[in-house]
């Protein structure tokens, strides 16, 4: 008989007194978090988290979230129910805690982000995190100190890269999560990932699509062509002639594709990528051919006098988009809140995910000289000491390690977007028929990166409201079944020093509710936002 989900309404929550007590979402504490989980004795650093007990009922579960690969302040709002993390603490009378990831924003075991420093910034140092605080924290609020794995079940949730978290943890350190929530979780990774661009293929405007493979097959024709003043020509168009390589300049032209990952149900009509659709179309009629002489014209115009400026700021095109001068501080900044950088460790060590042209027979939206060297050859300019020739990312042990597409974790919800960019890489993926179970479902619903953690999408899309409804019931049904682990399941607090909480100072210039900065150099584009 399945647990019926229960009606919250103000009068079962907190008291009103209690909850006048409870501090602003922005409000930042700090966790002594381990250096290094193979050698404790290296000490702790501040990891900062942000905390809210607002629906907490005694015995209730802890949601643990991470934004992943950004700097989190401005991520308050994934404590509130405008998120399902706020979904269902609502539901089930839980805490919300959203944690920053070791060596984005302020939280960093080392002063720099340097390859030395960056030993311990690993998957699987992460997934400890999250361990090590789930066992160890003291959560502001009351009780706040007896509220570990223990005593209370807790919920690991994330998007994107936090979403595969979500189950390698899970898989790799049974017991300590109870449940989890992945949404568009990658969690196998690709070297080649050339189906990056499958799904925007699919499901953009096929006029536009058509457009856009008939002008790059031309770029392509110029760019093999060895003819210097035909490809200085073609630079020139976009406003590109200063980019020497002419790898950059089709690097460059993944931008306007980039822009997709941006769309959400909320979106509107009126976005970036239906900017460059309907100026690609420019000139057009209604249903007429693709014509690569019109296509390509009309998208070097809308590149050069409208993009590029937005793109790059003003700066040159060279020290922009180019990315063959090592003395760039693009490449040599290793201060702090830098999250590209340590973006790009994990993504040359452990991920791949090189966003590159499709196999020579199969329609492509990028140019046919992206292939994964192209950003491989990155890793050795933003990591010289690292890496003397491209290296190629451990994506084999990477998925023999968590599994990949085979990961089977109970009481695991996965939901995925059917036009999101990153699909290909989820439990959802083309051709991998994964079986969704009542004890890990897997839901494809019709959103697009990540659209199913914000609730103003289920109200937007039938199919995300659907996946709400079944994430709600199935935690409800899984903490029904709920019972505390046996007490031989001990905190290991001896090592670090006591937590201290309280309003921090910090004051980051990073605001979640607006949307990133646009991707130049960057060789991914992981785009979460609130």
């Amino acid at each position: 008989m399945k647990a019926s989900v229960p009606k919250v309404s103000a009068d079962n929550l907190q008291p009103s007194n209690l909850r006048q007590q409870i501090p602003p979402y922005d409000t930042v504490y700090y966790f002594n978090q381990l250096i290094d989980h193979n050698q404790p004795s290296l000490g702790t650093f501040r990891q900062r988290y942000w905390h809210t007990w607002e629906f907490y009922r005694p015995g209730g579960p802890i949601i643990l979230n991470t934004p992943g690969e950004v700097n989190a302040a401005g991520y308050e709002g994934y404590l509130t129910n405008r998120t399902v993390n706020g979904l269902i603490a609502q539901q089930e009378g839980a805490a919300v805690v959203v944690l920053e990831h070791r060596f984005y924003g302020y939280s960093n075991p080392y002063p720099d982000l340097s390859s030395n420093s960056f030993r311990v910034h690993t998957i699987d140092q992460a997934i400890h995190d999250f361990v090590y605080f789930a066992e160890n924290v003291v959560l502001p609020m009351p009780g706040g100190d007896a509220v570990t794995p223990a005593t209370n079940p807790w919920i690991l949730t994330g998007g994107s890269y936090p979403g595969a978290l979500a189950g390698w943890t899970m898989l790799r350190k049974p017991g300590v999560f109870f449940a989890g929530y992945s949404s568009s979780g990658v969690v196998h990774a690709i070297e080649n990932y050339w189906r990056y661009f499958s799904p925007i293929l699919t499901h953009m405007p096929s006029a536009c699509a058509a457009d856009v493979q008939a002008a790059i097959t031309l770029i392509d024709k110029t760019l093999l062509s060895k003819n210097n003043t035909a490809i200085a020509n073609l630079k020139d168009s976009f406003g590109l002639g200063e980019l020497a390589h002419s790898g950059d300049f089709a690097g460059a032209l993944r931008n306007n594709l980039w822009d997709w990952q941006r769309l959400q149900p909320s979106s509107g009509s009126n976005t970036q990528f239906s900017e460059f659709c309907d100026s690609v179309r420019w000139g057009a009629v209604p249903n007429a051919p693709a014509d690569g002489v019109r296509a390509l014209a009309a998208w070097a115009a809308y590149f050069k006098d409208v993009y590029l400026l937005n793109l790059c700021g003003g700066i040159d095109a060279e020290s922009c988009l180019g990315t063959y001068d090592p003395t760039q501080p693009y490449w040599t900044d290793t201060s702090t809140d830098n999250a590209w950088r340590s973006w790009f460790w994990i993504v040359c060590n452990e991920l791949g995910f090189y966003q590159s042209a499709a196999p020579q027979n199969m329609a492509t939206l990028v140019s046919r000289l992206l292939k994964p060297v192209y950003d491989e050859r990155q890793c050795i300019l933003m990591f010289p000491d690292a890496f003397k020739t491209p290296p190629k990312p451990r994506i084999s042990s990477t998925n023999n390690r968590y599994q990949g597409w085979k990961i089977k974790v109970n009481r695991l919800f996965s939901t995925n977007g059917a036009r999101d960019p990153w699909k290909d890489a989820t439990l959802s993926a083309e051709g991998v028929k994964v079986q969704s179970t009542p004890s890990q479902p897997i839901i494809l619903n019709n959103g697009f990166h990540c659209s199913d953690m914000q609730t103003v999408h289920g109200a937007l899309d039938s199919s995300i409201a659907a996946v709400h409804r079944q994430a709600l019931t199935s935690m409800h049904e899984w903490l029904s079944a709920y019972v505390p682990p046996e007490a031989a399941y001990r905190r290991q607090s001896a090592i670090a020093p006591p937590n201290s909480f309280g309003p921090g100072s910090d004051n980051p210039e990073c605001d979640a509710d607006m949307p990133p900065e646009r991707v130049t150099k960057p060789i991914n584009a992981w785009i979460k936002g609130f």
